[in-house]
C-alpha cells in the first residue's frame, strides 16, 4: 500500500493542530536508535487505504512511504485516535530492514466454521486469541494464519502448536496457548 509523506519541522501544538485541520495526519518513523523522523501523511489517502483493509490485518500490512522519488517500507507500530470523533490523531511507523528481524502480531483467520461438527451440535467458536505475535524477517512475515476448525467437536480446541508456521517464523507466544475453542452454549 502506497502512502505519500512529507517531512515536518517541529512538534509545536499549533503546527500539529494546523496539520489535523487540513485533514492530514502527523506521524513518526522510528529508527533503531530511538530517534524518530517527523512526517505528515495525506489523510484522505490513508483513509482510502484503511477502508480497503480487512479487519485485523493492519499490523501485517506493509506500507510504502514515498516522498518524491525516494520510498521505503514500514509497518504501522501504533495509531492514536481522538477520544470522541475517533479520527486518526497520530501514527507511529516501524521501518523495515530486510536483514533485521521484526516482531509483529499476525491475525488468525478461522476457516470451515459453517461446516464445524461442534457448531452443528449447538456449540459456538470462541476466539481466545485474535493475533499471534511472531518474530521473523520482513520477507518471511505471514499476512495471516488460517486455521481450519471444520473437524472440531464440542469442547475441542486449537493451540498455537497446532498452527503450521514457516521454519523462518518463530512464535513469541507459548505453544500451549489456546487460540480457539468450540464451546457449549
Amino acid at each position: 500500500m502506497k502512502l505519500s509523506i512529507s517531512k515536518r519541522l517541529g512538534e509545536k501544538k499549533s503546527e500539529l493542530t494546523k496539520i489535523r485541520r487540513e485533514k492530514d495526519i502527523p506521524a513518526v518513523i522510528y529508527q533503531d536508535n530511538g530517534k524518530g523522523e517527523l512526517i505528515t501523511i495525506d489523510g484522505k489517502e490513508f483513509a482510502a487505504v484503511i477502508r480497503r483493509l480487512e479487519k485485523g490485518f493492519l499490523p501485517t500490512t506493509v506500507f510504502e512511504l514515498t516522498e518524491g522519488k525516494t520510498s521505503r517500507k514500514a509497518l504501522v507500530k501504533d495509531i492514536q485516535y481522538h477520544r470522541t470523533t475517533y479520527q486518526v490523531e497520530h501514527i507511529d511507523f516501524m521501518p523495515l530492514d530486510d536483514k533485521k528481524p521484526i516482531s509483529v502480531k499476525v491475525p488468525v483467520v478461522y476457516k470451515g466454521v459453517a461446516d464445524c461438527e461442534g457448531i452443528k451440535l449447538g456449540g459456538f467458536l470462541r476466539e481466545v486469541i485474535r493475533h499471534i505475535k511472531v518474530s521473523c524477517l520482513p520477507k518471511n512475515m505471514p499476512t495471516s494464519f488460517g486455521i481450519n476448525v471444520s473437524k472440531l467437536k464440542l469442547g475441542q480446541s486449537i493451540r498455537v502448536r497446532d498452527i503450521a508456521m514457516d521454519s523462518n517464523v518463530k512464535s513469541l507466544v507459548s505453544e500451549k496457548e489456546v487460540v480457539g475453542v468450540i464451546a457449549r452454549r
